[in-house]
């Protein structure tokens, strides 16, 4: 079974592919073995995504694991997975629609066993490793903007530099809304928070600290639902990752993966094409 449905792991496959700068071969004899194609290193990247696994576990007679971290890292230095994050926000953005006058944030803490640069001591796992990831999304719950940290570090800190990166997206998605809601949690409930969202004219629509506010308030599901999907890749439950460029690579793909499902999953019903999927269900 694949670990990507194909009418997701195709499209997204083919665009990065041509988004690849093209590689001159300066071998001087040219009797090397030759390179490993680059679609085959995509899907076992992706097989790593999805199951969790180690390099070591998803190589075989056709790639090996060292040819998995190499050309990751070459991908990492082209800057090309966020190029394709980028593309596919801006496609959803222009056959459905962001819905960007509402937003929501929230923290994700889940394990880091191996520790790294973005590795803390939890403080909801018995102080063992973890990574958190600062989510923000948009009123339906894509994912724009994910920022990983130590699993110690507050919410309310991460908060800028989130919202910092979201107001970047202006070049690739085009104006933003001047007073978008944003809806937080009461772990956001801070003086410097409020006067912060003041500052960049974002209204805040933040749970009083002590008080029961059922989570369909305020649009906040919507982020804990985008937390939900991103926790269905093994990498990021128990993420094994030391260095911080490969975390953010493989959360540029896991959001990239998340995006383009949503997309299809909201034009079957507006749209035709030959390869559109008969249910709705695309897991």
């Amino acid at each position: 079974m694949p670990a990507v449905p194909s009418c997701v792991l195709d499209p997204i496959r083919d665009q990065f592919l041509a988004l690849l700068p093209a590689r001159e071969d300066r071998h001087p004899w040219g009797c090397h073995n030759p390179r490993i194609s680059d679609a085959v290193v995509f899907d076992r990247l992706v097989q790593v995504l999805v199951f969790g696994c180690g390099y070591e576990r998803v190589a075989d007679h056709l790639c090996s694991a060292t040819t998995l971290r190499r050309r990751r890292d070459e991908w990492i230095a082209a800057g090309v997975m966020e190029t394709l994050r980028l593309l596919v926000l801006a496609c959803y953005d222009r056959m459905i629609g962001l819905e960007l006058d509402q937003l929501s944030a929230d923290g994700c803490i889940t394990k880091a066993p191996s520790g790294g640069e973005c590795a803390g001591r939890s403080p909801v796992d018995r102080a063992k490793l973890g990574i958190k990831r600062s989510q923000l999304t948009d009123g339906y719950g894509i994912p724009l903007v994910t920022d990983p940290a130590p699993a110690n570090t507050r919410d309310h800190t991460l908060l800028p530099a989130t919202l910092d990166r979201f107001d970047g997206l202006e070049a690739a998605l085009g104006p933003l809304p001047e007073h978008p809601r944003l809806s937080l949690d009461a772990d956001y409930n801070y003086s410097m928070v409020h006067q912060d969202l003041q500052t960049r004219g974002v209204i805040g629509q933040i749970a009083e600290r002590g008080a029961k506010t059922p989570i369909q308030a305020g649009g906040r599901w919507v982020v804990e639902r985008t937390n939900s999907w991103m926790n269905n890749f093994g990498k990021f439950r128990r993420c094994t990752e030391r260095r911080r460029a490969p975390v953010e690579f493989f959360i540029a793909l896991a959001s990239a993966l998340i995006t383009l499902r949503c997309l299809i999953r909201r034009a079957r019903t507006l749209y035709r094409w030959d390869t559109r999927p008969r249910s709705a269900r695309i897991r």
